[in-house]
């Protein structure tokens, strides 16, 4: 029994031995799962949190926005410190965050507490996933591997997509169980066995240089103007989305005085937190960005606004609403892992964009006498949509990011997820302003049509994915995960763009 521990540390900490064996795997799919799954449990625990705390169903709305404005902001933040400080570090860091959140909102007395619970847990789990990116590319060079470990970015994509997708059906269960508190509680044995796990299998960071310790050197090698510009203006930016149809004004104007000297401190900087120039001059790198708030627009379009259709125009229960549009969750969740371990990446997007597009002419035609089977069936399309999208462009992120950047593009490309969701979200108050009417539905599925064009032009325009059969790759040929190949590498990663 000895030997199991010790073996499990020679894998960990050999990379070239088996480098991504589970022990190093099993705490990035926990902390990678801790954020979407705190988005979507506390869906049912708003009504009951509305009636024990005496306050406004519609007031509760702000333990929804606080978490999404806060992982907006951090997860790019949380990157870019995993690049100076290390991963391990703000990995830890994230995972006691979450623990001090649960706890502050399973005791918290009043909505206020809550809120800052939710903050804390939106900042804690922010740090999951461009940390858990930044160690699987360190380990991926340790290994001289070239290729993508199609495996384990499957592995996170499941975590993420997934865990959102049966994130209401637990939280219904918990909640009903015993009581909305537990929707928070639920993150101290999660997260204590996350701590443990990392403590004990994930390699440590190499020690900080003395010089390097000091918080003058540290704000300026983290860019911290850069970060707290980016911080109000995201901020700003976010308010004045969530306040649509009815714009706040106020923060479309903070915006804007916030982001203009930010741009213009960040163009002057030679190593800027968000680097303006190389995204201009990374076009595959902006354009993944593009495709998934566009894509991820139209999946939370569905699993919200569908919900509440259902729910106002078709007359079922929200468990059954909820019910119906499991089977997404579940189709999203099988086909991510083996479309990842082929590092697809031109063929899933264009599946996600042709699916996107089915589905979306598919709601067009809906209408509240239906059958619940058509309706699921619809819904299935949006299931092949939130799998193809999350692994295509969760690959092409690894390959276009500069390996000395991925930690702050890949909370860049949560960043934009969230975006997408939030509009998702304006859209669906402005289409259902007067009910969630069979016409607003309709509205919403030409919006839609409208996102999963733009998205389709946008993979198959895409020169630099046409490109990787010139290289020798094609979509058809698998990679395996932990085989070194230089194919798909240097088919999507431009040579000066991988040295910046």
């Amino acid at each position: 029994m000895s030997t199991a521990p010790a073996r499990a540390d020679t894998a960990t900490r050999d990379p070239r031995r088996k480098p991504f064996a589970w022990p190093f795997t099993t705490p990035l799919y926990v902390g990678s799962a801790l954020n979407p799954i705190n988005s979507s449990i506390i869906a049912t625990a708003m009504v009951p949190i509305a009636t024990d705390l005496n306050v406004s169903i519609g007031s509760t709305a702000v333990l929804v926005s606080s978490l999404y404005l806060a992982s907006a902001v951090a997860q790019p933040t949380a990157g870019k410190l995993a690049e100076v400080l290390g991963p391990r570090r703000i990995f830890l860091s994230g995972i006691v965050l979450v623990l001090l959140g649960g706890t502050t909102g399973g005791f918290g007395q009043n909505l206020a507490m809550l809120t800052a619970a939710r903050v804390l847990i939106g900042i804690g789990t922010s740090a999951a996933f461009p940390c858990a990116m930044v160690m699987i590319r360190r380990r991926a060079e340790d290994a001289a591997m070239d290729a993508p470990p199609g495996g384990v970015l499957g592995g996170l994509a499941i975590a993420g997509m997934a865990t959102a997708a049966v994130g209401p059906p637990i939280g219904g269960l918990l909640v009903g169980a015993a009581g909305w508190r537990l929707a928070f509680l639920i993150n101290l044995p999660v997260t204590a066995m996350a701590l443990v796990m990392t403590l004990r299998w994930l390699p440590k960071d190499p020690p900080l240089d003395r010089t390097d310790r000091s918080f003058r050197a540290v704000a300026d090698r983290i860019d911290l103007l850069g970060i707290l510009g980016f911080a109000t203006s995201m901020t700003a930016l976010v308010v004045f989305l969530m306040g649509l149809p009815d714009p706040e004004w106020i923060a479309f104007a903070v915006f804007v005085v916030a982001a203009a000297p930010t741009v213009w401190w960040e163009l002057r900087r030679s190593a800027p937190f968000f680097d303006f120039r190389g995204l201009a001059a990374n076009g595959a790198l902006a354009r993944t960005y593009l495709r998934q708030a566009l894509t991820l627009l139209g999946v939370y379009s569905v699993m919200y606004g569908m919900t509440q259709w259902l729910e106002a125009a078709h007359g079922f229960s929200e468990v059954q609403a909820g019910l119906l549009l499991l089977p997404m969750g579940a189709v999203s969740a099988l086909l991510s892992h083996p479309l990842a371990r082929r590092n697809l990446v031109r063929g899933p997007l264009l599946a996600a964009a042709l699916s996107m597009l089915g589905g979306s002419a598919g709601i067009m035609l809906l209408t509240s006498a239906i059958p619940a089977i058509v309706i699921v069936l619809v819904s299935l399309a949006f299931g092949v949509t939130s799998a193809a999208t999350t692994v295509g462009n969760q690959t092409a992120l690894y390959l276009a990011a500069p390996p000395d950047q991925i930690g702050t593009a890949s909370g860049l490309f949560r960043t934009f997820g969230y975006l997408g969701t939030i509009t998702s979200s304006v859209i669906g108050g402005i289409v259902f302003r007067d009910g969630a009417s069979d016409q607003g539905l309709h509205f919403l599925g030409l919006v839609l049509v409208l996102a999963g064009t733009a998205v389709l032009l946008l993979t198959a325009l895409d020169r630099r994915l046409m490109g990787r059969k010139k290289h020798g790759a094609t979509d058809d040929v698998p990679d395996h995960p932990d085989t070194p190949t230089d194919t798909a590498h240097a088919a999507m990663t431009p040579r000066k763009e991988n040295h910046a």
